[in-house]
């Protein structure tokens, strides 16, 4: 296998670490991306840090005939999809452009793969696609379900992939179903939320870094009177670099002829909103402001990972902890 491998979304938070980490692993990574939720200094600063140049194919997979340009341009080993549009609330409100985007995205990619006979993906998941589950924590062989438009969309990408490997049993495919990646880069140069966004980030980290600096009065909580410890929603919080290592682990496992695999990509712990208020003002010496909300729309309480089969088929452990998620995001 070509160790050139297509990052779709490559420049955005979760695509620019991997970006990092395969460039260490030996890989020749390549960027496309159409910037919308990227900043434009993010190749300049990959750049900066892996003291390479950084190829960028500057398109949107809703432009198929630049998608296919592509393939037909570079040979590439295998592709990790992250193009996606991923805020929970703003698909709740606008359902079909999350369809549109995230469906008919991933349906051009894999006509590129098709076309070029690149036979090796990795797909960003969710644990969203366990919809509201009723025990934790969650297995690969859990339920699947959806409570929003993002969610169903992770669903059905998960099956059309499916499909096409019942196409073309030769292909390998690798979905990791990320739990909530925190943290950022040792260097400072990758943001977790890009500057040009247009709409408020929902993930946590973002809004409460931004509560901190002074740039919103305060971090919004959503619900406080959930079925949990503190009634704060619970999740699994996993280190961008952790998450980023999971991707190389999955590549290389695809290459290996190891074949395709499922995976979840979390802690195996969950930790409130409170719960990281708290862990960050104790690393950082800073108070949080905060003001709790109605829930919204799309959440579900509770959502932890079992982490077993990650562990066995690529040998993956988290490394990091809360702690130094918050350690690593003040410094961004």
């Amino acid at each position: 296998m070509s160790n050139s491998i297509l990052l779709t979304g490559g420049a955005g938070y979760i695509g620019a670490h991997t970006f990092v980490a395969l460039r260490a692993a030996g890989y020749d990574p390549i960027i496309l991306d159409d910037f919308s939720n990227a900043d434009r200094e993010t190749p300049d600063n990959l750049e900066k840090i892996t003291g390479a140049p950084v190829t960028v194919i500057e398109a949107n997979l809703l432009d198929k005939p630049a998608v296919l340009a592509a393939f037909e341009q570079h040979q590439f080993g295998a592709v990790i999809h992250f193009a996606a549009k991923k805020a929970v609330g703003q698909s709740v409100r606008e359902p079909l452009m999350y369809f549109e985007n995230n469906l008919v995205g991933l349906i051009n990619l894999l006509s590129g793969m098709e076309a070029s006979n690149t036979k090796a993906i990795v797909f960003s998941s969710s644990a969203t696609v366990y919809g509201v589950s009723k025990s934790l924590p969650l297995t690969e062989e859990s339920p699947l379900s959806y409570t929003n438009p993002y969610g169903f969309t992770k669903l059905m990408g998960e099956q059309i992939l499916g499909q096409m490997a019942a196409v073309h049993p030769e292909w390998a495919i690798g979905i990791l179903r990320y739990f909530n990646p925190a943290g950022a880069h040792a260097s400072g140069l990758l943001r977790q939320s890009p500057r040009n966004c247009l709409l408020p980030p929902e993930n946590l980290m973002p809004g409460l870094l931004r509560a901190v600096r002074g740039e919103i009065p305060h971090l919004r909580i959503f619900g406080d009177d959930y079925d949990t410890p503190d009634g704060t929603g619970v999740r699994d919080y996993i280190h961008i670099s952790d998450l980023a290592r999971g991707h190389v682990l999955s590549v290389a496992s695809l290459s290996s002829g190891h074949g395709s695999h499922t995976v979840n990509l979390g802690t195996g712990r969950g930790y409130s909103v409170l719960e990281m208020v708290q862990s960050f003002e104790s690393v950082t010496g800073l108070k949080v402001p905060y003001k709790t909300e109605p829930r919204r729309a799309g959440d579900v309480a509770s959502i932890y990972a079992d982490v077993a089969r990650a562990k066995t088929v690529l040998g993956f452990e988290a490394e990091f902890d809360l702690a130094d998620m918050c350690k690593a995001s003040w410094s961004d």
